[in-house]
């Protein structure tokens, strides 16, 4: 948070006392006029507000416990005290000032009056200030909880992709060793990359990279019945996607879409820009999928992307799956636009 943005807080969270004192002095002193009060109150209030930034400090140094204890009590109550006469002290330097001669701020009411005012403002100055330590700590704790459960969900989908793969060079093995080998090779220098890949973030363009090296692996496997296209926007490819999102979604189509079937597949993978969103889809002409497996989405790799979007953008992302008109699967991925730096 910027700290031009903490000043404009802080005046904001200011406003209604001094609106309220300014009032008070008014109601107090009939025959003052608003603008005099509002000058008055805009020096005692400045006073408070001054005092408060030691208070904050305060509140940093020593955190609120659990239970409360009696030292802490105790701690606040003098502070308090001690905050109230400074306020006064420091309302009386400034009015001093103005006028040029010694002034003792001393309203009708009495001073006591004057010093539980100032005990009711640290009261309120140290609640809103552990009431923001309590948001930040609450903030930090969701943010270390949702980055453990992307690095969780990033480093299940590792050995995910080696099982698909390997399966690759297992069925290579009887009839092209030197294939197979070739392919080992390739998965290997894949999962390096994968391994390596920490960020939750990457550009798409990057991402289609690693689609393209795994999809080479793929054609070993598949030869002529594995076709793709791609079409990506300059904008798209320049956009931040999840790591490995793309790839799960060829992944889901060359395994469901191109392995079961004996003719040719193709699988295209287009992305565009529109309305602040990025969506990406991965159409493969295969076989299609259930109803019931549209609902469900059962398979991992998908599901575990599912749950890195509701990590990542909460319900501002989407992974739709859909039967072509004349067969074969599209899963679109709909995610809100954002670049790198």
């Amino acid at each position: 948070m910027s700290r031009r943005w903490v000043w404009l807080q802080m005046i904001i969270g200011w406003l209604p006392v001094w609106a309220l004192y300014a009032t008070l002095i008014t109601t107090a002193h009939p025959d003052a006029d608003f603008p005099h009060a509002a000058l008055i109150a805009l020096r005692a209030i400045g006073s408070a507000a001054l005092l408060g930034f030691f208070v904050s400090r305060l509140t940093e140094r020593f955190p609120w416990p659990s239970p409360v204890q009696l030292g802490f009590v105790a701690l606040h109550l003098v502070a308090a005290v001690l905050y109230a006469f400074a306020w006064v002290a420091l309302t009386s330097l400034i009015e001093s000032a103005i006028r040029l001669r010694l002034v003792v701020i001393i309203p009708p009411s009495g001073i006591v009056a004057y010093l539980i005012l100032g005990v009711w403002l640290y009261i309120m100055v140290a609640g809103v200030g552990y009431a923001a330590r309590g948001t930040e700590r609450a903030a930090r704790a969701e943010a270390i909880a949702a980055k453990s459960q992307l690095a969780a969900l990033r480093s299940q989908l590792n050995p995910h992709f080696l099982f698909n793969a390997l399966h690759t060079v297992v069925q290579l093995i009887p009839r092209e060793p030197k294939r197979a080998a070739q392919a080992a090779e390739q998965i290997a220098a894949l999962l390096r990359t994968a391994l390596e890949e920490e960020r939750d973030l990457v550009p798409l363009d990057q991402e289609l990279a690693f689609v393209e090296r795994y999809l080479e692996i793929e054609r070993i496997r598949f030869g002529d019945r594995l076709r793709v296209r791609i079409e990506l926007s300059p904008e798209a490819r320049a956009a931040l996607i999840p790591s490995f999102a793309l790839q799960s979604l060829v992944e889901n189509a060359v395994r469901h879409g191109a392995a079961p079937r004996v003719e040719p597949t193709e699988v295209a993978i287009t992305g565009r820009v529109a309305d602040g969103m990025l969506r990406v889809e991965v159409a493969d002409t295969g076989i299609g999928a259930g109803a019931d497996q549209l609902e469900t989405t059962n398979g991992t790799g998908l599901r575990r992307l599912r749950d890195r979007l509701a990590v990542l953008y909460g319900n501002r992302a989407r992974l739709q799956l859909t039967n072509g008109p004349t067969g074969g699967l599209t899963a679109g991925l709909i995610i809100p636009l954002s670049h790198g730096d």
